[in-house]
């Protein structure tokens, strides 16, 4: 586990997980509230990367907006589990893939620029690895911030926003893909994408402004990697709840202390009846089924069905794929 006595290293990564400076110069202005100069914010951040403290300072969008996405697991054999984890990651756009504590052991997201290429990759996967692909696409959320508070507090995360796909304008996917892969850590980083896209500095500011107030960005900042500073209990707790009752359960769901992540998703009738969802991020495993034992209390759920899976081992955190993977160009008589 990182540890993070810095006060600086600990306000970079606590304070600014949401709403980064939209300015030409957003390291300066991070700088100026820290009492620091932009080279040491940039310098500081680059070091937390290479640590794996963060995996990146960017976006994250509203799911299944700009582009399309799904949850999927597999019960991978216990001698099959690092080959069948190999064949899920090495898919363009797998951007969560964890083991966990079930018999469906092997959990991952899958991303992409629209549904036609997440079908693609889930068939690919089953083709590859002989197993079935649970299929488990998001119907509504609740709570999909994900922004976590180093100061141990309860702080709620921030109401949902509706996003407004109305703001979308051509070229907008590929400042996207940028921010989501991440924001270049220089100076001027909208400088830099514009000229990667041929477009000025102002006009990918006046974008992101557009995209962010939108909500198709969701939110703009630094993106921890909680298993490395600390929150190491982390279990997916599913709910067998029927649709009608989720809308009254879901948004208490979302609000208690201590759920990070909460949402309905489509079930697999036979297979996989769970609807309802929340990830709880704790730092042991008794402080993540006390969360629990306060959610079971909620009159909503009182009684209701539920189990925890709780994660192993992640295997890849990143950001989603928007755009479709550039693929090589073939040459007559040259191999890729």
């Amino acid at each position: 586990m990182i540890q993070l006595g810095d006060p600086i290293d600990r306000s970079l990564l606590n304070d600014w997980q949401r709403d980064l400076p939209q300015v030409p110069r957003p390291f300066a202005a991070m700088g100026r509230k820290l009492g620091i100069d932009e080279e040491e914010v940039i310098s500081r951040l680059e070091i937390l990367r290479e640590q794996g403290s963060i995996t990146r300072v960017g976006a994250t969008c509203a799911p299944n907006t700009v582009s399309a996405s799904t949850l999927a697991a597999i019960s991978a054999p216990e001698t099959q589990v690092e080959e069948v984890a190999e064949i899920i990651n090495r898919e363009p756009g797998i951007n969560h893939s964890y083991l966990r504590e079930d018999d469906w052991n092997l959990w991952f997201v899958a991303t992409g620029p629209d549904r036609t290429h997440v079908n693609a990759a889930l068939a690919r996967i089953e083709r590859r690895t002989g197993l079935r692909v649970l299929d488990l696409p998001l119907v509504r959320p609740f709570n999909i911030d994900l922004g976590f508070n180093l100061n141990d507090s309860d702080n709620a995360p921030p109401a949902p926003r509706q996003p407004d796909i109305s703001v979308m304008q051509r070229g907008d996917r590929d400042i996207l893909q940028t921010l989501c892969s991440g924001l270049p850590l220089v100076p001027r980083p909208y400088a830099l994408i514009g000229a990667r896209l041929k477009r000025s500095e102002d006009d990918i500011l006046a974008r992101v402004t557009a995209l962010h107030e939108g909500a198709i960005i969701t939110r703009l900042g630094v993106i921890v990697r909680h298993r490395a500073l600390g929150w190491r209990a982390n279990a997916m707790v599913v709910w067998d709840l029927p649709h009608a009752a989720i809308t009254r359960a879901g948004p208490r769901l979302a609000a208690l202390p201590g759920v990070t992540l909460c949402y309905e998703r489509r079930p697999v009738p036979g297979i996989w009846p769970w609807r309802l969802y929340s990830m709880i991020h704790a730092r042991s495993r008794e402080a993540a089924l006390d969360v629990l034992a306060r959610a079971r209390a909620l009159p909503e759920l009182r009684g209701v069905p539920c189990k925890p899976l709780f994660s192993v081992r992640c295997f890849r955190q990143t950001g989603a794929l928007i755009k479709p993977p550039v693929r090589p160009v073939l040459t007559e008589g040259v191999s890729p």
